[in-house]
């Protein structure tokens, strides 16, 4: 019996066979499945793809394939931002609005990051859902909403983030991964080989990878963080990190 990620390859082969001839998109994908995808096609010489989800830093994305023809850009993504309004006063959270969504009968890969704010808040989807979207969302649980395909690009609340920095002995990924969860490096280390660390979208093969800045680093459970700063070495040769945590 096909497992899911034996179903994931074969979509994942059928899309960059249909790609010779024209742009072909997987997805949404959710960081595992991402990440699974990528070290794939990490093999292959032969493809062009670029993975967008609707903004920068997005978890949830889509996967391009395009012809020789075609300068892979997100322009060409069918991806279209879905914005809500409401009232400050009501609290609304993730899970309400992934909720009502699913409500409608989609599958959850329709649907990339759903971005909450204060009264506001921007669902990614896969473009021929939009107009579905718009006439069916009118409530989020109990909580009236004014649902529009029109945004202005700015994410709710501003992606907010919490500053960190700190020592570490050396840009490992054993040691990034103990900094950042607040743990030992044989426990970090444990993370990274139970598959649940993941750099720049893609399951973390070893203990001592590499980071550098910019690195996009998740941990199951633990969070998201960019890497702004490595270095420089302390008197007693350790590496000053600086770093974000997405929240």
């Amino acid at each position: 019996m096909a497992t899911e990620q034996d179903l994931l390859a074969a979509r994942l082969e059928d899309s960059i066979k249909l790609s010779r001839k024209r742009p072909c998109f997987l997805g949404f994908l959710d960081e595992a499945q991402a990440a699974f995808c990528q070290e794939r096609l990490s093999r292959r010489q032969d493809v062009a793809y670029l993975s967008w989800g609707g903004h920068e830093y997005a978890e949830r994305v889509v996967l391009g394939f395009f012809p020789d023809y075609l300068e892979p850009a997100p322009e060409f993504f069918p991806i279209t931002p879905f914005a809500l309004s409401y009232r400050k006063e009501d609290k609304l959270t993730h899970r309400d609005f992934l909720g009502s969504f699913m409500a409608l009968g989609v599958e959850r890969s329709v649907i990339g990051d759903i971005v909450v704010g204060e009264g506001q808040c921007v669902a990614f989807l896969r473009e021929e859902m939009g107009e579905y979207f718009l006439r069916n969302i009118q409530k989020i649980g109990r909580v009236g909403v004014k649902p529009s395909l029109q945004w202005d690009g700015t994410l709710p609340g501003a992606r907010q983030f919490a500053e960190r920095s700190g020592v570490v002995a050396s840009e490992r990924l054993d040691c990034l991964t103990a900094f950042l969860c607040r743990t030992s490096r044989e426990k970090a280390a444990g993370l990274i080989t139970a598959g649940l660390v993941f750099l720049n979208h893609r399951e973390a093969l070893s203990v001592s990878q590499r980071v550098k800045e910019g690195d996009l680093l998740s941990v199951r459970k633990q969070g998201r963080f960019i890497i702004d700063e490595l270095g420089p070495l302390t008197s007693k040769g350790r590496l000053v990190v600086k770093c974000r945590k997405f929240q």
